[in-house]
């Protein structure tokens, strides 16, 4: 088991969804979840936004940029929240870098 303690991952420069993790949108809950093997995880607000974006293409500066004009937002608290959610992503093996 990981310390609570222990240090926050680092998000990958250009990160996609880990082999086995897929997101996929369900029409009964009119949600995306992102699946993986004995986990699904229902993505709320903007999470879906986030990850429809990790193709392994786009770098985390990009993926920050395109949604600081979706959203309308400043960039920095932006940033802030993309890179909090994918590390916890990253520390539950669910993204990796390309």
């Amino acid at each position: 088991m990981s310390d609570p303690g222990s240090a926050t991952p680092s998000v990958p420069e250009r990160p996609k969804l880990a082999p086995g993790v897929r997101l996929h949108f369900d029409a009964t809950r009119d949600a995306w979840m992102l699946l993986a093997p004995e986990r699904v995880i229902e993505m709320e607000g903007p999470a879906s936004e986030i990850l429809q974006r990790c193709d392994g293409s786009r770098t985390i500066e990009q993926i920050i940029d395109e949604l600081a004009v979706v959203y309308t937002a400043d960039r920095a608290e932006i940033a802030d929240d993309v890179t909090d959610m994918l590390a916890e992503l990253v520390a539950k093996r669910m993204l990796v870098g390309a």
